[in-house]
């Protein structure tokens, strides 16, 4: 490898990429295409990056399999971050296997990264636990040790697990600052937000204040009968009920724990869950069936009483009981959950994250494109989507991974 090469090679490693440009610039063989690949993608230009890296994948020729292989990675990691979350990941994996029959473990431990993430931002977090336990981040390089704390602060506040996810942040910054890239420090500060703005809304007795995601944590872990209306789910310390699949129940949980420990009407009821203005017999009778069936859903739990004018909560063991909302409340608040990262995201992408068709994923987005709550840019299978973040709100919380409920 000639000097200038190695020179690039070193301006990249230290996030300089425009260093790297101007020593390989002008040059067409493949350790420059790759070098140039690498830096137009820290620069922000991806679809260049893209056609460079895989131009330089060719270029290597089969005698170069390392080279080529991490070519592969390198795309994967561009893919990644264009949030292109359809590449193959058997690829991937393949030029991991040859990184580490060559030696190459910093490469392939990098690898390894790129697909622990993928599985985190789509809500995979057994899998990616899982493969982040095959790693040892003992011996790796500063840059990759703060990836791998990254990882586990991502994880761990999925979980909500707040004391991880810090010490886990803390060790991140250390890594990062004795990396000194200035992105790698600038991404560490942005994960480290999310713990100190509000993850979540606490509804009750007629109020409702922003929570921190470690308030969130403590609450799920409190005496109190919680209403998640994050995940569809109602718990208490010990016991988790699921109505994500059963909507209409949902809704009546959620409007008898507002009203708690007051009751609330019949008509406000049909209101909430049948959507109707209008309440007739046919409207009540349904109610007293719903009601019926929250009754069984619930168990041991909660009863629902009847009284006067409606029904009210009665919750078993808990004396207190709250409604747990996302900070922003909206129509497809899914979608722009994830675009709210500020990355741009493709339809197919959404929906693989989302766990939707890319039908039903586009139809959002047209509605949300409609209402300038989003944009697109590209055309085709270019076509990305994107919205700025909600001011002061973590989103993180909002991402489509579930909640701990044993």
């Amino acid at each position: 490898m000639d000097a200038l090469i190695t020179a690039a090679a070193r301006a990249l490693a230290s996030g300089d990429p425009l260093g790297a440009l101007n020593r390989v610039a002008l040059r067409d063989d493949a350790p420059a295409l790759a070098l140039r690949g690498i830096a137009m993608a820290q620069l922000g230009d991806l679809e260049r990056a893209k056609v460079l890296v895989r131009s330089a994948a060719r270029a290597f020729g089969p005698k170069d399999a390392v080279a080529r292989a991490r070519c592969v990675v390198a795309e994967a990691e561009i893919a990644l971050v264009s949030r292109d979350l359809g590449w193959p990941a058997k690829a991937l994996d393949a030029a991991r296997a040859m990184l580490e029959a060559h030696g190459d473990m910093v490469n392939a431990a990098h690898a390894r990264y790129l697909e622990v993430r993928r599985l985190l931002l789509i809500g995979r977090l057994d899998e990616a636990e899982a493969m982040l336990a095959q790693l040892d981040p003992a011996h790796l390089p500063p840059a990759l040790s703060a990836a791998h704390e990254l990882v586990v602060s991502g994880i761990a506040i999925r979980r909500l697990a707040t004391g991880t996810a810090r010490a886990a942040l803390e060790r991140a910054e250390r890594a990062a600052r004795h990396a000194d890239i200035p992105a790698l420090t600038a991404e560490v500060e942005s994960v480290s937000a999310v713990l100190n703005t509000p993850a979540a809304r606490l509804i009750g007795h007629g109020e409702e204040r922003p929570l921190l995601l470690d308030e969130v944590e403590a609450l799920l872990t409190s005496k109190a009968l919680v209403v998640d209306a994050c995940r569809l789910v109602i718990r208490d310390a010990s016991t988790a009920v699921s109505l994500a699949r059963r909507p209409v129940l949902f809704a009546l949980a959620r409007a008898l724990a507002e009203a708690w420990p007051a009751d609330i009407s019949r008509d406000a009821l049909i209101a909430r869950a049948f959507r109707t203005k209008h309440a007739d017999e046919s409207h009540r009778a349904r109610l007293r069936v719903e009601i019926g069936r929250l009754r069984a859903a619930l168990g041991r739990l909660a009863g629902v009483s009847a009284t006067k004018r409606g029904f009210g909560l009665v919750p078993r063991d808990a004396r207190e009981v709250a409604v747990l909302a996302r900070p922003v409340e909206a129509e497809h608040a899914a979608v722009l959950a994830c675009l709210a990262d500020g990355e741009s995201w493709s339809s197919s992408a959404l929906a693989l994250a989302l766990g939707a068709s890319q039908r039903t994923v586009q139809r959002a987005l047209d509605s949300l494109a409609a209402d300038n709550k989003a944009q697109s840019f590209g055309r085709g299978r270019a076509r990305r989507w994107m919205t700025p973040p909600v001011p002061g709100f973590a989103t993180t919380l909002l991402l489509p991974a579930p909640l701990p409920v044993d």
